[in-house]
């Protein structure tokens, strides 16, 4: 009877310990709110200004500039003719844009949004682009001719070209003469050497296959590699060894990192933004998906307010290509909106 009594009250202690540990992980982000956007077109990447408070948001032929705080689109990037992605150099007050249409980037300012330049450029469909203040050099990422296009910002000339050997997806830096991207069809980060403009390490990913997003953590020097198989590979930028990998959502475009509150995210095609709490360099808890809505597979990060911004729309039939065939779903009139992801 004893032995029984006891059982019983250490089982009850095991669910009361599970339940508390539950309610303890739940992260408490959710939608907030909606911000509407004008325009039908199609989007990518967006960008966070976090000095000028401004969400940089990719769509169709323009860039549209957000001001957060006002909740209010405040400028446009005029004829960036199939736009991917945007990159900011606060230390030049200069943002670009990755023109997949045109093959060119556009060059703008920071705070105007006037456009100062349209860099035509070697590659063939810019996607990604980034900006590296180590070496002042613009990477432009470039799915079709799976190379990299190195423009010196100081110049706003183009300075070289990078074989990559694969389709780029997405990069970042350390600010210390080192840029990494994923090549999605090798399944391989890439480490660049900025300066040189040249590649000296490939370093396999394991566990994750079809690498999409990455970001970095400056403090502790560690990438997150979002990948195509619902798994979030934490990598050690300086020998390649993955320290630790967790699943995630499907369909994943982009991660993030908040410094601030030592927080990864992964935004997912499966309607769903995975939340994960850095302890130390190598181990990730508190992982869960909270709901979103299937477009918000791209995002940017407010580390001041601890807030995701994620665009996303309400889609039509698919369009039809020239040759007939089926393409992109059409976007429904007036339905883009910006998502506002946070905690109340």
């Amino acid at each position: 009877m004893q032995k029984k009594s006891t059982f019983v009250l250490a089982a009850m202690l095991l669910i009361f310990t599970h339940c508390f540990s539950q309610d303890k992980s739940t992260s408490g982000f959710k939608i907030l709110k909606e911000i509407k956007v004008p325009g039908d077109g199609h989007w990518d990447y967006c960008a966070f200004d976090s000095v000028n408070r401004h969400l940089f948001i990719s769509h169709g032929t323009k860039v549209d500039v957000l001001d957060v705080d006002k909740g209010e689109v405040v400028g446009q990037i005029p004829n960036t003719n199939g736009v991917h992605g945007i990159a900011i150099a606060y230390d030049l007050n200069k943002g670009y844009t990755s023109n997949g249409k045109d093959s060119s980037v556009t060059e703008f300012d920071l705070k105007t949004f006037k456009t100062l330049k349209v860099i035509k450029i070697p590659g063939a469909n810019p996607d990604c682009i980034l900006y590296d203040p180590f070496t002042q050099y613009v990477f432009t990422f470039n799915g079709k001719s799976k190379d990299a296009t190195v423009i010196d910002a100081h110049y706003s000339t183009v300075a070289g070209k990078i074989d990559l050997g694969g389709k780029p997806e997405f990069a970042a830096t350390n600010k210390k003469g080192n840029v990494y991207v994923n090549l999605e069809d090798k399944s391989v980060l890439v480490v660049i050497d900025a300066k040189a403009m040249k590649v000296f390490a490939r370093w396999d990913i394991k566990p994750g296959e079809e690498p999409s997003g990455l970001s970095y953590d400056e403090t502790y020097d560690r990438l997150f590699i979002g990948c195509g198989n619902q798994t979030m590979v934490v990598l050690n930028p300086y020998n390649g060894k993955v320290v630790q990998s967790y699943a995630i959502g499907d369909g994943v475009d982009a991660t993030a990192f908040n410094h601030t509150t030592k927080t990864v995210f992964s935004s997912n095609g499966d309607a769903t933004l995975t939340i994960a709490t850095q302890q130390n360099a190598n181990k990730y808890i508190n992982i869960e998906n909270i709901p979103t809505r299937k477009g918000a597979r791209t995002m940017a990060v407010d580390t001041k307010l601890n807030r995701v911004y994620l665009p996303d729309a309400s889609f039509g039939p698919a369009e039809t290509k020239k040759d007939g065939t089926p393409g992109k779903p059409s976007i429904q009139p007036d339905s883009f909106v910006i998502l506002v992801v946070g905690k109340e």
